[in-house]
């Protein structure tokens, strides 16, 4: 176990060595390929004489310094590393490598995905293609020679395309220039037969760039709706940042394997085929959603996070956590600004909030890691987007803009560090900035505890941080952050709106003049993300007049917590709640809005409201009080479902979108009641509807409460759908998140169709991912979800040690289990972190969650 080794902050160092530039020529064939690499290295520090190059699982074939080849005294080869003795100044090095893309299932690195070769670099697989100094501070520009047989027509990689030639009547290559430097992580390589379309886009100063999304033969009608994101995020990033594009050409390639949602190389990303493909026939309105938010998060990275990089990866919050805010951004122009905020809270506590609280919680700066894969996480990107936004917050549209302006005339083409954001934001804040650093340092989600006393027309409003111990133990330092709140009068008019900055631990606020005592809207808009508590909240006064999108849906979810802990704890459903409800049902509100006001917590938010979690407990009183509200109203719902299912809208604009999200939440309450009427209404859906999304819905509602009925609209879909990957990761999703008994043996037996494989991630999370969220099931008394999972963990490490320790954090919840539940997580939390060769990635995180010093 020693073997695992933290890296630390504090131990960063200046490389020695810089690389200005590098030449590479990749030579593929089916079993292999040949990678040459020519590079200008440049010494840095005049007293190191000898340089350390990355490299894991690599060939050596031949090795030159300036034109000769070196004796064997004058340089080393480990497992980790190419090492050369007694080098300074400047010097060309050459090295020869061989690789074995078709074996590579990590997929990090240059691999074989469905008949085509691609990369995936980010953060440390370029060493798992030549031996380099693969660290984001190293910046080189790249000329890069691809060379395949013509059987791979689309040969690929970074910056502008300089010379496609054949070789000879069976091969060809084509040699691609990037311009700008950039470190190895951003270096992509894409060679396949593949299918694309194509559109160009002028630029704010006049330059035509060429726009192509590549995907495999048959998918190109799926590829217009990214094409359409694509452009509208050029746009907005020109309006809104005044960043213009700067290459040429700008390619975008689906692929079916892939570990993480989509990667920013210059001029060429790469995506998980899921945010790239969709048309009516086999994506959900959130599919449509997800991939205009991640088409433009890749984009906006050629600014936030290619031109200007990180300089370790203990920096990576500055380009992603930026770029999450601005793709957020982005998502509220393009819809609803209340709907979105709303979605982006929901994920940053089902994520983020869960993962403060838990055995890895960190601050969105990280101090040490063992695996920086692990820290792809939702601290790091959504929490370090709410940061973003209280600095927008704080500083205001124009002084933001300002700041940003600075940011990028000061840093462009450097690898910076979130010392050198933050300087750019303090030089426009009219103030002291210098406590808000703390966010960056400091982990676990602060409280507010507020309370009042209200006198003869004055209000004194007392604010008390409570701010959270450190996994370790370590006490923590005050929070700043905005904190804005509104008054109103009992007959729910208007007071005012303030905002107001919370920075010590006590803060008391005054509030004179006032006719009467006024009812609190706080943390209006989710402005800091923070846990506020106010004791005496009226939920159904705020439900009904708060005039703030996003508190009027905090209110509904509060009130709608208290109640369900209630129900926990033995109590009769509260009828206030019940009868509060309907005002959401009759509120005259957008209809897509309308549709989250109605929803009710999820499991993930009510379990952090708990001391010691039972799932059970949790599951059976949401599904009691869903039952009850839709008894309580089924007139309500069936009428909202009638006059919004509109079968022949098959269009994605917001209107039809907003009608179908609020037609399948009344259906989803309606079905509660376990009504046969439902189950026909539910079956006709499926069958007649023209848009996934609403198949989807409705075979997930049957599958969950007719399950005689499910079992041939099952079949339909399959027979359809099994030739299409992407679809059939939703039909596995339903499998495995349905409520029957016999679930986890549908899971086991669905590994063993011809659809399913292991080696590619999106299928393993739609069916082994998604089980582990299907909390009854996973919790199950006797242990069997928990062995499952724990036997998936260690099969797959050996394979994708990626997605087998994003499989692991399914166990965080260790330690807020009862005794029995935690006793039988243990022993098979042990039994993964006992086996042999387990990886760095899941290493690191059962380490965590057993709480192992």
């Amino acid at each position: 176990m020693s073997r695992h080794k933290p890296i630390f902050l504090k131990d960063y160092r200046a490389p020695d060595f810089t690389i200005e530039k590098c030449t590479l020529e990749f030579d593929i064939f089916e079993d292999y390929t040949i990678v040459k690499n020519e590079m200008h290295i440049v010494q840095c520090c005049s007293e190191v004489r000898e340089v350390r190059l990355n490299g894991v699982e690599l060939e050596l074939l031949s090795f030159k310094v300036d034109g000769k080849t070196l004796s064997a005294d004058m340089y080393q080869v480990d497992e980790q590393s190419l090492t050369l003795y007694n080098v300074h100044g400047s010097f060309d090095v050459e090295i020869l490598t061989k690789i074995y893309p078709h074996k590579n299932t990590e997929l990090e690195g240059l691999y074989k995905s469905n008949g085509m070769f691609c990369t995936q670099n980010e953060p440390e697989g370029f060493r798992r293609i030549t031996y380099f100094l693969d660290r984001p501070d190293v910046m080189a520009k790249y000329t890069t020679k691809v060379i395949a047989d013509k059987k791979y027509p689309m040969l690929l990689s970074n910056g502008n395309k300089i010379e496609c030639c054949e070789v000879d009547k069976s091969r060809h290559f084509c040699i691609w220039e990037d311009p700008f430097a950039k470190p190895s992580y951003l270096f992509a390589l894409v060679a396949g037969d593949l299918g694309f379309v194509n559109d160009t886009f002028t630029t704010m100063r006049g330059r035509e760039i060429e726009l192509n999304i590549y995907c495999d033969l048959g998918n190109e009608s799926k590829c217009f709706h990214a094409m359409d994101s694509l452009k509208k995020a050029m746009k907005w990033d020109e309006e809104k940042y005044g960043r213009e594009y700067d290459l040429d050409i700008y390619n975008i390639v689906a692929v079916d394997s892939f570990n993480m949602g989509a990667m920013e190389n210059k001029g060429l990303n790469i995506f998980n085929s899921t945010y790239v493909l969709a048309d009516k026939e086999s994506a959900t309105d959130q599919n449509y959603m997800g991939i205009e938010s991640v088409i433009a998060h890749e984009y906006f990275h050629n600014w936030t996070g290619n031109r200007i990089t990180c300089r370790d990866w203990f920096q990576l919050t500055l380009k992603e956590g930026l770029t999450v805010y601005r793709d957020q951004t982005f998502s509220a122009d393009m819809n609803s600004q209340d709907v979105v905020r709303i979605d982006n809270v929901k994920s940053l506590r089902e994520r983020q909030f869960v993962e403060d609280a838990g055995p890895t919680s960190h601050p969105i700066q990280p101090d040490s890691y063992i695996s920086m894969n692990n820290f792809y996480t939702a601290t790091v990107y959504e929490k370090g987007a709410e940061v973003i936004g209280m600095y927008h917050t704080l500083l205001g549209e124009e002084n933001y803009k300002k700041s940003m302006k600075l940011y990028f005339d000061t840093f462009d083409g450097q690898a910076v560090r979130v010392d050198d954001f933050f300087w750019a934001m303090e030089q426009n804040y009219n103030g002291d900035l210098s406590q808000f650093k703390r966010w960056y340092h400091q982990s676990g989600t602060p409280s507010l505890v507020v309370s009042e006393e209200y006198k003869d027309g004055k209000l004194d409003l007392t604010c008390k941080q409570i701010i959270p111990t450190t996994v370790e133990g370590k006490e923590q330092l005050p929070f700043m952050y905005p904190f804005k709140i509104a008054l109103f009068c009992e007959d729910g008019s208007f007071i005012e709106e303030k905002s107001l900055m919370i920075k010590d631990e006590i803060e008391v606020f005054e509030f004179n003049g006032l006719a009467c005592k006024p009812k609190l809207s706080l943390n209006r808009g989710f402005g800091a993300p923070i846990k506020t508590i106010y004791e005496n909240q009226d939920y159904p006064f705020l439900m009904k007049y708060d005039n703030d999108s996003f508190n009027r849906y905090e209110a509904a979810q509060e009130f709608a917590l208290k109640t369900l802990n209630e129900m926990i704890d033995g109590k009769a459903i509260n009828e206030s709640f019940i009868k509060s409800y309907k005002e959401l049902l009759d509120a005259d509100v957008d209809l897509m809005y309308k549709a989250q006001l109605l929803e009710l917590p999820s499991i993930s938010n009510l379990m952090q409201t708990r001391e010691i979690v039972d799932f059970k407990k949790l599951c059976d009183a949401k599904e009691a009080l869903t039952k009850q509200i839709a008894l309580a109203y089924k007139d309500e719902f069936l009428a909202l479902y009638i006059n919004n299912h509109d079968k022949e809208d098959d269009t994605i604009s917001a209107d039809a979108m907003a009608k179908r999200a609020l037609k399948n939440r009344a259906l989803q309450y309606l079905c509660s009641t376990e009504n046969e009427k439902m189950g026909h209404i539910c079956s006709e859906q499926y069958y007649f509807s023209k848009t996934m999304n609403d198949k989807v819905i409705a075979l997930s509602l049957l599958e969950n409460f007719f399950s005689t009925i499910a079992e041939k609209a099952l079949k339909d879909f399959y027979d359809k759908y099994k030739n299409d990957t992407l679809t059939m990761n939703k039909y596995f999703s339903i499998i495995s998140s349905a409520k029957r008994e016999d679930v986890l043996s549908r899971v086991i037996e669905s590994q063993r169709d011809e659809v399913y494989d292991e080696k590619v991630p999106n299928l393993v999370r739609a069916l082994i991912y998604t089980f582990t969220r299907n909390y009854s099931h996973f919790h199950a008394q006797d242990g069997s979800g928990y062995k499952f999972i724990a036997d998936k963990i260690i099969e797959i490490d050996k394979v994708n040690a990626q997605v087998a320790s994003g499989l692991a954090g399914a166990f965080k919840v260790y330690q807020k289990l009862d005794s029995n539940h935690k006793n039988v997580m243990k022993e098979h939390l042990d039994r993964i972190i006992e086996t042999n060769n387990l990886s760095d990635n899941t290493y690191e995180i059962v380490f965590k969650i057993l709480d192992k010093k």
